[in-house]
């Protein structure tokens, strides 16, 4: 497993997280498995959402419920959960991030956060607001750093502009077969689809003020469209090309699909959605896999992109 620190913090992180979106689909005990298989496998790091399970926070409880949470097993998790979703809304006022965080704080049985994320963009932000709740949050010991998710530049920006913690992560969707962090930037100055600029190069901003990239839906094509791996009909080529590395590094199609993004020297952290313990351990092989540039490039084009 590789660690790295993430700047402006005291954490040295795995660079697989164990999401747990959906982790109400599984047993008590399943679900306690998957955690302690996901530790001993060398994952500190754990990601939640107050929006996520069946109902709203209920993966949350779920999670604290399976793993009896208690102070010795919290010392050795890294935990991190996001709120402004509300139903049918965003929400960054003040008041629901301070309400927010204090139903994160009793369902996952937990007197702190490590890291809360603002959740999809609010466009009624307030920033000064959101500052007000960071200090409260921040001074009363609840959330020791801030993040957000599915950000652009300019919004981090605004943000940051009145926000005295620094920002120290953003959870954005990156997959080998949904790459418009990096499209433009390879394919600048063409007039062609990938060259066109859609998210005002998050990932070069996020490089430049040390702000650690975390990569949701790392199997998805598209929005939610289905996994590529195993897509013969849409990703046959791109198929073809993980099947022979995953069979020259002796490992499977996940953790090839994983290491190519491991593999950027942008230090991206992978969220792993998996409720199946075979597919984590899969995964958790792809965390430093030393994939060369002609592969990671080869990658790239077998999806379907171009290179100039």
């Amino acid at each position: 497993m590789k660690y790295f620190p993430i700047a402006n913090t005291d954490l040295n992180v795995s660079n697989l997280i164990l999401g747990n979106m959906r982790l109400k689909e599984l047993s008590l005990s399943d679900a306690e498995k998957l955690v302690r298989t996901s530790m001993e496998e060398g994952i500190n790091f754990f990601d939640h959402a107050d929006i996520y399970g069946p109902s709203y926070g209920e993966c949350e409880s779920y999670f604290a419920e399976a793993v009896q949470m208690n102070a010795s097993l919290r010392e050795k998790m890294i935990i991190q959960s996001k709120c402004g979703i509300r139903p049918g809304f965003f929400d960054f006022s003040k008041e629901h991030i301070l309400n927010a965080t204090d139903g994160i704080l009793n369902r996952l049985q937990t007197d702190y956060l490590d890291i809360l994320l603002l959740h999809r963009p609010d466009a009624l932000m307030e920033p000064e607001e959101i500052a007000e709740a960071f200090e409260t949050l921040h001074k009363s010991g609840k959330v020791r750093y801030f993040g957000v998710s599915n950000q652009t530049p300019n919004q981090i920006a605004l943000l940051q502009k009145y926000i005295p913690h620094k920002l120290v992560v953003n959870q954005l969707q990156f997959s080998i077969a949904h790459t418009p962090m990096i499209d433009a930037g390879i394919a600048a100055n063409m007039n062609i689809d990938q060259s066109i600029d859609r998210d005002g190069g998050i990932l070069d901003y996020c490089r430049l003020n040390d702000i650690t990239v975390q990569a949701w839906s790392p199997f998805q094509k598209g929005f939610f469209e289905g996994p590529f791996l195993g897509d013969q009909e849409q990703y046959a080529e791109l198929n073809k090309l993980i099947d022979e590395l995953a069979a020259k590094y002796n490992v499977t199609n996940t953790a090839i699909a994983v290491a190519w993004i491991t593999r950027h020297p942008a230090n991206i952290q992978v969220v792993l959605g998996t409720t199946k313990i075979g597919r984590l351990k899969d995964a958790i092989q792809g965390s430093d896999l030393p994939l060369t540039r002609e592969e990671w490039y080869g990658i790239y084009k077998a999806a379907g992109n171009i290179l100039p």
